[in-house]
């Protein structure tokens, strides 16, 4: 296992492995999102069910909207919380495997606050950012407990020490009224107040 080289990270994403890289909350598990093979491998190490959609990671606003259709509410919340402890959904572009999204036409995107993350998704691109544990696990924040837990050869770990941030905020916009799916520290009436106000 290779630890702390973006370059081997990118290596492996590029062969269609996984990796395990730091988010600004959790350690994640990555993949290419385009890769369906590599995607169907994220799945299978969580024993997570294919109905479930994995949250996808970009760099930047610009690259939200080579994923998803973005709207107002959307910038508005984007240009306030992100890079930050949010998940926002919206459309799914049609490039985007159904896979990821779980057979669902909305995705689930965030932009971590993370340097090592931030470094890594602009170098390579879109990849999942689904919690790296088994599907109703613990989530735990150590690589060498995460390795154990799942019990599968990963790779490349980006190791950036113990992980032990609060879940993101994940705030439906896919449809004309905002929804809440999740609180975490980011709090309804706060996205509320931008979303409504500017």
């Amino acid at each position: 296992m290779i630890q702390n080289d973006i370059s081997a990270a990118i290596h492996a994403l590029k062969k269609g492995e996984l990796i395990v890289y730091p988010t600004d909350t959790l350690y994640a598990l990555g993949a290419d999102i385009y890769n369906e093979t590599a995607v169907k491998k994220v799945f299978d190490v969580k024993r997570r069910p294919y109905t479930i959609p994995l949250p996808v990671a970009v760099s930047s606003m610009r690259e939200i909207e080579s994923v998803a259709w973005m709207n107002k509410p959307a910038e508005r919340i984007s240009k306030r919380f992100l890079p930050g402890n949010l998940t926002i959904i919206l459309k799914k572009k049609p490039s985007v495997p159904s896979i990821v999204t779980g057979g669902t036409e909305t995705i689930g995107i965030r932009i971590p606050k993370h340097p090592i993350a931030l470094q890594l998704l602009s170098r390579y691109g879109p990849l999942t950012v689904t919690s790296a544990n088994i599907h109703k696990k613990k989530t735990h924040g150590v690589i060498t407990k995460i390795l154990k837990q799942l019990g599968t050869a990963i790779p490349v770990c980006l190791d950036d020490g113990r992980k032990e941030g609060t879940a993101s905020t994940i705030i439906d916009l896919s449809m004309n009224t905002p929804r809440i799916v999740r609180e975490g520290s980011i709090r309804e009436q706060e996205l509320l107040d931008v979303i409504s106000h500017g």
